[in-house]
């Protein structure tokens, strides 16, 4: 229950990746992600498919989405659906329903993007600090404001470093508990670019309550170097 229409899911990239067609996707992203109107279209909503028209990202139904910005892959799970970004790459579930504090708003199951950390203006110098810096905006973003009301407290879950494309990351998962219901797993999960070691990449998360925390580590697991990328990490 907690990802919208992913229509916040990055502020930064929402920026760099809808030039005034309004599309309200995870193309203008938000993790766990909520359709908050923000530039969106009259019905825009994370589950239909792109027309074709204009600078509309392909749909992946299957196997992975390339962010060719951080030479990284996602990979697109059952039931889900991929978008290859300017500025990143998107996930994004495709059950929909009304959101429960504003139903004339579309929310979906569950959403990812990765984008630069430097994009969505989260600061650190290294994994384990961006992921901490960028967790509780995550959380606001999927899961705050009108769509399921204020979070109201969150535990958490997991803090804990990571291998990801070779990569030396780090990842921080809360339980987010929202005024309106549908709450949700939130996770933040950072590592240097295989493309630009000197770039850190964010992948941010929001799946709702009702689904597994399976899907978090099935997409953490699965995210690769992209073909013709490069990556130098070690194991953590």
């Amino acid at each position: 229950m907690a990802v919208a229409v992913l229509a916040s899911i990055g502020v930064g990239v929402f920026a760099l990746t809808d030039d005034g067609g309004g599309r309200s996707t995870a193309t203008s992203q938000e993790p766990g992600g909520r359709d908050d109107g923000r530039d969106a279209p009259e019905e825009g909503g994370p589950d239909r498919e792109g027309d074709g028209g204009g600078d509309e990202p392909r749909r992946v139904e299957s196997g992975a989405v390339t962010d060719a910005l951080s030479g990284i892959s996602l990979p697109v799970p059952d039931g889900w659906y991929g978008e290859e970004l300017q500025a990143g790459a998107a996930l994004t579930s495709k059950t929909s329903y009304d959101c429960p504090g504003d139903t004339s708003k579309t929310c979906v199951k569950g959403g990812a993007y990765s984008a630069p950390a430097v994009v969505l203006g989260t600061r650190g110098d290294t994994a384990e600090e961006v992921a901490k810096a960028d967790i509780a905006a995550n959380a606001e973003e999927s899961y705050g404001g009108e769509a399921y009301g204020r979070i109201t407290s969150h535990d958490v879950l997991a803090s804990k470093a990571v291998t990801v494309a070779g990569q030396k990351g780090y990842l921080v998962r809360w339980k987010a508990v929202t005024q309106e219901g549908s709450d949700g797993f939130v996770q933040s999960l950072a590592f240097p670019s295989p493309n630009r070691p000197d770039q850190m990449v964010v992948v941010r998360f929001g799946v709702d309550t009702d689904q597994q925390q399976k899907i978090l580590d099935e997409i953490t697991e699965g995210i690769e170097v992209a073909e013709g990328g490069r990556g130098n990490g070690q194991d953590v």
